[in-house]
């Protein structure tokens, strides 16, 4: 897994491709977050639609970086979920937890009026 990340004003945007199963990595992106929440980013999108696969971590790893944002004052948004991740959302009943967008800049509309 890689991810990439990209600072616009108060908002942070990552892009995920590979395998999303938390361990290593996922300490590494919610690291990365909390780094930028000290820039005063308190908006995420996580552009996963070069997700293939995400395990139990990886979902934690997408809990923890929700929960540390809206304690912030901020949210969290997924940017098109690959159709394999969309499948677990809707089986785990998380697609009703996290705002699901198509594009960054729904994200900003999404997040800017919560």
């Amino acid at each position: 897994m890689k991810f990439q990340g990209n600072i616009k004003e108060d908002f942070i945007f990552l892009t995920i491709e590979g395998d999303l199963i938390g361990e290593s990595n996922g300490a590494e992106i919610v690291g990365f977050v909390s780094d930028s929440m000290g820039e005063d980013v308190k908006y995420c999108g996580i552009d996963l639609s070069g997700v293939r696969y995400m395990n139990s971590s990886g979902i934690g790893v997408l809990i923890t970086l929700l929960t540390k944002l809206k304690n912030a004052g901020g949210g969290l948004c997924l940017i098109s979920p690959s159709d394999q991740i969309m499948k677990l959302l809707q089986i785990t009943k998380l697609n009703d937890v996290f705002a699901i967008v198509k594009d960054q800049t729904e994200a900003i509309k999404n997040l800017k009026k919560s």
